[in-house]
């Protein structure tokens, strides 16, 4: 029954979390969602939001012990935080690519770890974790993106075989461009390389170009719902048409003739 399930949402202030926790409220679920910064609603919403920070040990074990002080558990917990950092690789300093994981990967170990004693003790729950179409396509300067995303799917496809006899039910959405605020909060590498900067640009034009003729962060809550309503969620969600038409090309072609059509995506054959 939905309005028994207690779900936690991460990276809910804007985008694919608010519209998730919106929805899922609206369902009649009992929501909390997080930011880092939680501000005072202009408007009543129907869910709660908590302070996290993801990359926080500290944050992370408050919060999950908050929800767990005011529901008396946790059913869902939707692992949504996360931003792109943008640049080619070799303009990417180690410190950057820290905190990139730090946020899309080690954050949702971090929720992870906190959520699943609870989840066991109860003998039941459900993760849902969001990836990417990067985290099954590299992204050309969205590399360290593209990796941090590569190395979830393969956390969460291990997770799901380890917590499936606590009946622990674990998934991935994988999404291709999206139209939402996250498109507007891409971080560009600190100390640019000159070289790069034609390739780059016509990289970034296409992913912006594609972001605006997306779909909105309603097609990602549509999904979560879904998979919170099935009985038995599958591993992996592709999400929307275009991501699903470059799955297909992956499976059908060629390595050389995927890698050719990647480039030309991206516009990075062009005679300079």
């Amino acid at each position: 029954m939905s309005e028994s399930k207690v779900v936690l949402i991460t990276g809910a202030s804007s985008g694919n979390g608010q519209a998730t926790s919106q929805l899922l409220a609206q369902q009649g679920y009992q929501v909390f969602g997080t930011s880092r910064n939680p501000a005072d609603p202009e408007q009543e919403l129907k869910y709660k939001m908590l302070a996290l920070d993801v990359c926080s040990e500290e944050s992370v074990v408050a919060c999950v012990n908050s929800v767990l002080k005011q529901a008396g558990r946790i059913d869902v917990l939707v692992n949504n935080a996360g931003y792109e950092q943008g640049g080619a690789l070799e303009e990417i300093s180690l410190d950057e690519a820290h905190a990139q994981f730090e946020t899309n990967f080690f954050g949702v170990m971090r929720m992870t770890k906190a959520i699943l004693p609870s989840m066991r003790k109860q003998k039941s729950g459900q993760i849902i974790n969001i990836s990417s179409l990067a985290g099954l396509v590299g992204t050309p300067f969205l590399g360290i993106y593209t990796a941090s995303k590569f190395a979830l799917e393969g956390y969460t496809e291990v997770l799901r075989q380890e917590v499936k006899p606590f009946n622990i039910q674990v998934s991935l959405i994988e999404a291709g461009f999206l139209n939402t605020p996250l498109k507007g909060k891409r971080q560009p590498a600190a100390l640019p390389i000159s070289d790069y900067e034609i390739w780059r640009s016509r990289a970034m034009k296409s992913v912006h170009d594609y972001e605006e003729n997306g779909p909105d962060a309603r097609l990602i809550a549509d999904t979560i719902f879904k998979i919170v309503e099935s009985k038995s969620p599958r591993l992996r969600y592709i999400v929307g048409q275009q991501a699903k038409q470059i799955m297909r090309f992956r499976w059908l072609l060629s390595e050389t003739m995927f890698e050719q059509g990647t480039r030309s995506t991206f516009n990075l054959d062009k005679v300079k």
